[in-house]
């Protein structure tokens, strides 16, 4: 990493406890901190109050992984008492010559900052940062289902929804506790690789029937696929755990009004495995600041 930062000014602009781990690891690396609403104890970073203070003399800008709210403002959990909002202000005194690295924005807040220059890398959409942010998410999506679930995974009837990144690591996970497991998949490649891995492949079109008998469903896709329909096919004691990107995949309204137990759960690396998380952070993310720099 050294190699990579050593020296460089960078912001950080609130965030979790991974976040402090990838602070840590930027520090050890020689990059040259501003920090807003994050603890520094024992890293050799400046902490500042003003976020535009902070981003003055970054070449680069980091934003938490757990992105924006609606309204622009960024999470501060460790430092509640700082308030970082992504506004006109802050987007203008980021600017062009800054990228800017964030789990992911709003759309109309994505607008705002191309509106003003602003270089946006959404690190979710980063294939090597979401592969690997893949395993603390689906050991925290069956976590929860342990908690939830009145009988074990192993031998439980299991369905996960979808065979993206997420969705192939959960449905591995849950085949290796001894569950029987269903996937739902659109490509008829995928499907293929479903049964090749001894599981249950169903197409979208008999999702209905996929459900019906399922102890537990696991949804993935980040459109709403779980209708009332649907949903009204699954046993009444289903538990379904939503890890798909808001507004998740479920009608939740319809889940209630019948009685199913559904919760979107977002955010599970930073809930989960937090230090994990941190360190894919550091493992991928200073090679990614350093392209965007070079292209500026």
């Amino acid at each position: 990493m050294a190699s990579l930062l050593d020296g460089c000014p960078l912001a950080l602009l609130g965030g979790d406890q991974r976040e402090v781990e990838l602070m840590r690891a930027l520090a050890a690396g020689g990059a040259r901190l501003r920090v807003v609403g994050l603890p520094t104890d024992g890293v050799p970073a400046e902490r500042l109050s003003d976020p535009a203070a902070a981003v003055e003399m970054a070449r680069a800008v980091i934003a938490p992984m757990s992105g924006a709210d609606g309204q622009g403002r960024l999470p501060t959990p460790l430092d509640p008492d700082t308030r970082i909002r992504l506004d006109g202000r802050l987007l203008s005194a980021i600017g062009p010559k800054r990228p800017l690295f964030i789990g992911a924005l709003p759309p109309a807040l994505a607008a705002a900052a191309a509106a003003r220059g602003v270089r946006v890398v959404e690190l979710a959409s980063v294939d090597e940062i979401a592969v690997a942010n893949s395993v603390p998410t689906a050991e925290g999506a069956v976590r929860l289902a342990m908690e939830r679930l009145p009988v074990t995974i192993h031998g439980s009837k299991a369905l996960v929804l979808g065979f993206g990144r997420c969705g192939t690591t959960l449905a591995r996970l849950l085949d290796a506790m001894g569950a029987d497991v269903g996937v739902v998949a659109r490509r008829a490649a995928d499907r293929a690789r479903i049964a090749a891995m001894g599981l249950t492949p169903w197409p979208w079109s008999k999702l209905a029937e996929a459900v019906a008998d399922r102890h537990v469903i696991f949804n993935t896709v980040p459109a709403v696929v779980l209708t009332a329909a649907v949903l009204a096919a699954t046993r009444e004691d289903v538990l379904i755990v939503d890890i798909a990107s808001p507004p998740g995949g479920t009608n939740f309204e319809a889940a209630r009004r019948l009685g199913r137990t559904a919760m979107l759960a977002r955010g599970l690396p930073g809930k989960t495995a937090p230090v994990t998380a941190g360190r894919i952070l550091a493992a991928y993310l200073p090679a990614l600041i350093r392209a965007e720099l070079e292209r500026l």
